[in-house]
């Protein structure tokens, strides 16, 4: 997963006068905790606005719930000219390649999505809930045995202790990798989730070629030998005759390892760090009562933010004049829209910068909408859900074991990416 470099930030005025943006596209002022400052006052004043970005390019900034939401699911808005040749290059964004799903039309697009959706689907899902609560309960023992020994003062990483190894092991199974080559493959992937312009050395990048060597192998084992997983369901879809060529089901792979792997492990960090750092009364409602866990997944993925640029990381093209919230976009504009502003917006949501995780109402688009939300969002909820409920059941009385200021984040991902979040038993 890329990102483009950021230009130094500077005072600038969007079209239309009026709000300023202090900065280029992505803004300043990011974090984990909520979308950049600038936000509120662009959803108040200038919705829908164009600014200047960290590549150069001019974009059109959509803030609002509603619009958002609206665009999101509009067809004229096109991903796949946002990723040919020739694109307009919007700085802060993610660089995904044309035949990834997330990079197609209809009908491309849909004839892809309804070759794989049925490997998602909620009851699938829910089949996998017994296997990823086995996997939790395994790595949960090695971290109660970790900090019982007092080893380090009891300190364990949980961003290496559950946070990263719990989905990946979950996209291994999910992709029918042999128990012997988890480790191997472990490693390729990460490098995958992280390389970017300013991270992509040569180990990083001679990972990738290894990770995308083994799933070309992988593919034709699971072709050769079906087994009972995901890759081998997807090699054996069919549609009326159609099928997932080879090309469709190697990029399908990585872009399972992308969004199911590094998402769910930043989202599932984040969310922890936000109840242990800032509030702990939340994180006792949890403990008292797990039964709300998974109400406050929900809140916690509407209110802790993912994205670094406050956006999903994927822009679209006007493939035709659009008109949004009193404005047009002119056809050939570059468009973000921002989930996390959208998250935020007092049009939806009650009190939305406060942390509720006994939220009723909670519409959130984290997810997305429209035809590119997130297939896996099912398997990102459960993951969530159990590793949250263990974590509250046998460590209620975890803590940070060091000043949230010394806690180190990897710079250049689309993501908020803890490299290490150390925790502690104990008041």
């Amino acid at each position: 997963m890329t990102v483009t470099q950021e230009t130094t930030p500077q005072e600038t005025a969007p079209q239309g006068g009026g709000c300023p943006v202090a900065g280029v596209f992505p803004f300043s002022g990011s974090s984990y905790r909520g979308p950049a400052p600038a936000y509120g006052s662009l959803r108040a004043e200038q919705p829908v606005v164009k600014v200047p970005t960290a590549g150069g390019v001019d974009a059109w900034l959509v803030t609002r719930y509603e619009d958002v939401r609206r665009l999101s699911a509009d067809p004229r808005l096109s991903r796949a000219q946002a990723c040919g040749e020739g694109a307009p290059r919007v700085g802060g964004t993610m660089h995904t390649t044309p035949e990834m799903i997330i990079s197609l039309d209809a009908p491309e697009h849909s004839r892809l999505r309804k070759l794989v959706a049925g490997a998602f689907t909620m009851r699938r899902v829910e089949r996998m809930r017994e296997n990823v609560q086995r996997v939790t309960d395994e790595l949960l023992d090695d971290m109660e045995a970790k900090t019982a020994a007092g080893d380090g003062g009891g300190v364990v990483d949980l961003v290496q202790q559950l946070a990263v190894p719990l989905p990946l092991t979950v996209i291994g199974e999910l992709l029918g990798v042999p128990a012997k080559d988890l480790r191997d493959f472990e490693q390729w992937a990460r490098a995958f989730a992280t390389v970017d312009d300013r991270a992509g050395g040569e180990e990083s990048l001679h990972a990738l070629g290894k990770l995308s060597e083994y799933i070309v192998g992988l593919v034709a084992d699971k072709r050769a030998q079906p087994t009972d997983d995901m890759l081998s369901e997807l090699i054996a879809a069919r549609d009326e005759g159609d099928r997932l060529s080879e090309a469709e089901l190697v990029t399908f792979g990585f872009t399972l390892i992308g969004a199911g792997f590094d998402t769910t492990a930043n989202q599932l960090a984040n969310s922890v760090l936000a109840l242990l750092a800032d509030h702990r009364d939340q994180w006792d409602l949890l403990v008292e009562d797990t039964s709300r866990i998974p109400r406050a997944v929900e809140e916690l993925l509407r209110h802790v933010n993912l994205f670094a640029t406050d956006t999903s990381g994927f822009p679209r093209i006007a493939a035709e004049d659009v008109e949004v919230g009193g404005v047009t976009i002119p056809k050939g504009d570059a468009v973000l829209l921002s989930l996390a502003s959208a998250n935020r917006d007092p049009e939806v949501f009650d009190d939305p910068d406060r942390l509720d995780l006994g939220r009723e109402r909670n519409p959130h688009i984290s997810f997305g909408h429209g035809m590119h939300y997130c297939l896996g969002k099912h398997l990102g909820r459960m993951e969530m859900e159990v590793a949250i409920e263990g974590l509250v059941r046998r460590f209620p009385d975890l803590r940070l074991a060091v000043p949230e200021s010394e806690l180190p984040w990897h710079e250049g991902e689309i993501n908020h990416t803890l490299t290490s979040l150390p925790v502690v038993r104990g008041s």
